[in-house]
């Protein structure tokens, strides 16, 4: 149902499952494994697999903290989104990525729920795509230190709001890793 033509094909982006993203993030044992479930059946189904890696003054390019968690391993023909924003999208490559392999609908799971994750849910919706969120598959860290409300509650807010995005030609959606599907047109 996308707005954008000719793009009936679903990718799944895996968003800065890096250490200085996700060290002590909420629930992440259970996120990373749905992930790598999400990573291996968008594989044996030939879905394309877009990992993206976030870079800035707290997650140097090259560091330790800018490396993603070793369970989660990128294989060598999915491409690597290098970014500086939240959006994924913002002077990227990744638009130019989903274009050439037809994609429509995009897949999100990743880090952090309320920053990298929330951004590019909706830079995805803004430019065109219809946006399914993996409910089981975001975290983020504690920042009730600073007036944010508890992870947990920020994963089951942002899951809450993206399950009933709709705009002409597209929607949003949230739905658990089991429930994913990646056939075009499909819900989740």
């Amino acid at each position: 149902m996308t707005t954008l033509p000719d793009r009936p094909n679903t990718a799944l982006l895996v968003i800065d499952m890096q250490h200085g993203a996700v060290d002590g993030a909420h629930d992440l044992a259970g996120v990373i494994a749905n992930i790598d479930t999400l990573v291996a059946r968008a594989r044996a189904e030939a879905v394309p697999v877009i990992w993206v890696q976030h870079s800035d003054d707290h997650m140097k390019y090259g560091s330790d903290s800018w490396q993603y968690v070793p369970e989660l391993v990128r294989q060598d023909p999915e491409p690597v989104v290098h970014k500086n924003y939240g959006d994924s999208f913002e002077a990227t490559e990744l638009e130019d990525l989903l274009a050439e392999r037809a994609v429509g609908h995009v897949v999100v799971t990743g880090a952090q729920t309320d920053m990298c994750v929330r951004s590019t849910l909706h830079g995805a919706f803004t430019r065109g795509y219809d946006v399914t969120l993996v409910g089981d598959a975001h975290t983020t860290e504690d920042l009730t230190a600073y007036g944010a409300p508890a992870p947990a509650e920020v994963v089951a807010h942002t899951n809450l709001y993206w399950k009933e995005q709709r705009a002409p030609g597209r929607r949003g959606n949230t739905v658990e890793a089991a429930k994913v599907s990646f056939t075009a047109g499909a819900a989740g």
